[in-house]
């Protein structure tokens, strides 16, 4: 499996945030096929977090679940996933051949979770398949551990809003252990380092901190490869999903990022080692969108 490793599967800007953050280049385990241990494990997931890209080339960021095995990996390049964001989704209509896409399978129980990169293969009108660029595991830190299992809901219609975030909204991101944040590697990244991405961010209910109309979240030790804030450094626009597991209610929220590296707080629990700024711009309420709760 070794010759599927991607030579250089990091752009200038993950380069650059290493750099910052005082980390020697070196040669990730980034694959352009699924190993099996990872095509073995989607299919035990009742739910993905997705990034795609809107019209005007902002990242969204959303959730899209079904019973395990709703994904599966026929080969190890490909992905095929057999359920779409709800209609009522705005990453939804963005699942279309041809679209990069990113993708998280993480399982909450276990805190096990593998990252996927590609392209859109397909899409039908009960799921899509994607072309693997990038395939690749993640450290299991800061992942709050929840059991999840099929609940009905009753979704509510849907709020769409600017800046000034509804008081639900405001309530949901001071209380929740957990984000999902998508980006981008922008246009000047090449071949196997380009694309989009999603990862978790985890911490203390309410570690993520509003200011206004900036989300401050902390940053903690991790696996040193800088997916995340490296898109950031390339591409400043980026997406956040957040879920009340409880209720159900899905946060969707777009925004302008900007990294401080100063920004250490060693006494802080988990220690930080910078901060980021999520400036929003827009944002979607879904009340009782997600069907599962712990």
């Amino acid at each position: 499996m070794d010759g599927d490793r991607i030579p250089m599967p990091f752009h200038k800007g993950e380069l650059i945030a290493q750099a910052l953050a005082g980390v020697d280049p070196f040669n990730a385990p980034i694959r352009n096929r699924m190993p099996d241990q990872h095509r073995t494990f989607f299919p035990l997931l009742p739910f993905l977090a997705v990034a795609v890209t809107d019209a005007e080339g902002w990242p969204l960021a959303t959730l899209v679940q079904g019973p395990p095995g709703f994904a599966s990996s026929p080969d190890p390049a490909r992905l095929q996933v057999d359920a779409l964001p709800a209609p009522d989704d705005p990453a939804g209509a963005r699942l279309v051949a041809g679209s990069q896409v990113g993708m998280l399978g993480i399982d909450l129980a276990t805190r096990r979770r593998n990252r996927l990169n590609g392209v859109v293969a397909a899409r039908g009108e009960a799921g899509f398949a994607v072309d693997v660029a990038q395939s690749f595991g993640n450290c299991p830190r800061y992942i709050h551990v929840r059991a999840l299992q099929p609940i009905e809901r009753t979704p509510g219609p849907v709020t769409a809003f600017d800046a000034d975030l509804p008081a639900r909204a405001r309530a949901m991101l001071a209380e929740t252990p957990t984000l999902f944040v998508a980006s981008a590697s922008g246009a000047e990244a090449q071949d196997g380092a380009a694309g989009l991405d999603i990862s978790h961010r985890g911490g203390p209910a309410g570690f993520a901190r509003l200011d206004g109309d900036v989300l401050v979240v902390p940053d903690y030790a991790g696996n040193r490869y800088f997916n995340t804030l490296g898109n950031f450094l390339a591409e400043p626009r980026g997406a956040l999903v957040v879920v009340d597991f409880a209720t159900g209610d899905v946060l969707q929220l777009q925004g302008v990022v900007d990294v401080d590296w100063e920004a250490a707080g060693p006494e802080r629990v988990p220690p930080v080692e910078r901060t980021w700024r999520f400036r929003i711009v827009r944002g979607w309420l879904r009340p009782g969108a997600f069907g599962l709760a712990d």
